[in-house]
């Protein structure tokens, strides 16, 4: 692998401790969430942290997918992260994830084509590629 980027990131005390990037660009208190069996503090998850990196990654790549095509968009590309932490039936836990993805202008046929290649090539896709369940869903407008 030719590396284009790297980053580093700290967590002390796990689900109830603290988050930083080497440049202190991101800076979190973390919490367990009452549904983990926790206080629900304050702070974020590492579920709702790889929500947020998933979405703007997935944004990214219908962005880039869009721009090879030549299609423009009408506005804003959303894309809603929806991670569930469970547990299979072998009761251990496990992640499952749901993109919604708002494409503004663009018909079903073009927007299937975009997030399905989108999928391909994000490095989230990727990662996470026959180990969770992902859900797709397009999302137009009416």
């Amino acid at each position: 692998m030719k590396v284009l980027y790297t980053t580093l990131s700290t967590a002390k005390n796990g689900r109830n401790g603290r988050a930083q990037s080497e440049d202190s660009k991101l800076d979190v208190a973390l919490s367990v969430p009452k549904g983990l069996g926790g206080e629900g503090g304050s702070g974020t998850n590492p579920e709702q942290l790889f929500g947020a990196a998933y979405a703007s990654c997935f944004g990214g790549a219908v962005e880039l997918v869009a721009k090879q095509k030549g299609i423009e968009m009408e506005g804003d590309v959303e894309i809603t992260a929806q991670i569930e932490l469970g547990k299979t039936a072998e009761d251990e836990l496990q992640l499952r994830a749901t993109l919604d993805c708002y494409l503004p202008g663009v018909s079903m046929e073009v927007g299937e084509e975009l997030v399905k290649e989108a999928h391909e090539i994000c490095p989230y896709s990727r990662a996470t590629r026959d180990n969770i369940t992902v859900t797709l869903n397009l999302l137009l407008e009416e």
